[in-house]
């Protein structure tokens, strides 16, 4: 029995919380969803037995993302899931673990405190805060230790963060909230005006990850989706290509490749220079959905690649900085002051 826990590096998403504990690598990979009861406010399930709740609970029930835009939308419940998530990992501890948590670089300080007070009250005993791209650029094996630029974009599921890294810093940042969870919305809305019929939140999911595309595929794939149709309240059941995905996903993708280039903008034409020779990695599970690095590619002019294991960069990247904690500042990191002052 181990009395004295492990460090943990916390990737608190919006549509997914992944767990490293030092030593043992990503010990936890699940939905950021929590199943409540409404009359009592009691937890019945986090996670992803939650998560298949989604649209198909009782009046009384109701299975919700306490996290929005990569930031607190319901404190209470986002600090009673992760201390479920953490008394998975951490049971048996008589010694509380010291956490690191990701979070997105346009965070505010009263977000900041909000996700340190969660943290502690879930049962964390010191929280250090990271800022997503500089997790993401650590996860995808970048070296970022030296004078030399690198431009990291992590799409997750609430938000894109972009930046520009150098020297073990962040040199330029910015954080848009358009990601996965906007991609989702695309698709259900575009469903509902061209086919006249609604669909969910997991249906969609299953659209943009199976046929969705933000980038002419070489061939025209189509699958079949049945949803509730607007007129008659009935299932019906229609076919959908990836050219449709693809026109539903536009406006998004363009958001995102818009913001891209507003950092290179903004960043020095020598680091410019770099990342034109290093190129741009693309980090998250949103950077997987298919032509999100031809678009980018054709956009900026410039070399863009997805790392390894995009799902999982921010986690190993929290997972690296454990290794130099005790040079971290713990507590909030105030970043949109230091954002004010840089501009």
């Amino acid at each position: 029995m181990k009395l004295i826990s492990r460090d943990l590096g916390i990737d608190l998403g919006t549509s997914n919380v992944l767990i490293y504990a030092a030593g043992k690598g990503i010990v936890l990979r699940e939905p950021s969803v929590v199943a409540v009861d409404k009359n009592t406010g009691k937890v019945l399930q986090v996670g992803a037995a939650a998560r298949n709740m989604l649209g198909r609970t009782p009046g009384n029930v109701v299975a919700i993302h306490p996290l929005k835009d990569g930031v607190i939308s319901d404190y209470e419940m986002t600090a009673k899931m992760l201390a479920a998530f953490l008394r998975k990992i951490v049971r048996y501890a008589v010694v509380k673990p010291r956490v690191i948590i990701c979070v997105p670089s346009g965070i505010t300080e009263v977000e900041e405190r909000a996700v340190i007070q969660a943290a502690m009250e879930a049962g964390a005993r010191r929280v250090y805060l990271i800022e997503e791209p500089l997790a993401a650029a650590l996860g995808a094996q970048l070296d970022v230790s030296a004078p030399d630029g690198k431009l990291v974009v992590d799409i997750g599921g609430g938000t894109t963060d972009i930046g520009v890294l150098t020297m073990n810093g962040i040199a330029r940042s910015s954080s848009i909230k358009v990601a996965g969870d906007a991609f989702d919305e695309a698709i259900i809305r575009f469903v509902r005006k061209r086919q006249g019929v609604v669909i969910g939140e997991n249906t969609a999911e299953e659209i943009k990850t199976t046929i969705g595309c933000v980038y002419p595929r070489p061939e025209d794939l189509y699958m079949q989706v049945k949803g509730r149709d607007v007129k008659t309240g009935l299932a019906r059941e229609f076919l959908i290509y990836s050219t449709d995905v693809m026109e539903a996903l536009k406006r998004p993708a363009r958001q995102i490749t818009d913001a891209v280039l507003e950092v290179l903008e903004q960043t020095s034409p020598e680091l410019v220079a770099d990342i034109s020779n290093n190129g741009i990695t693309l980090t998250g599970g949103g950077s997987q959905i298919w032509g999100m690095d031809k678009l980018l590619q054709e956009r900026t002019e410039m070399e863009c690649s997805r790392a390894d294991d995009a799902d999982s960069c921010v986690a190993f990247g929290c997972g690296k900085s454990l290794n130099w904690m005790h040079r971290m500042q713990e507590g909030t990191i105030n970043l949109a002051r230091k954002k004010l002052l840089q501009d």
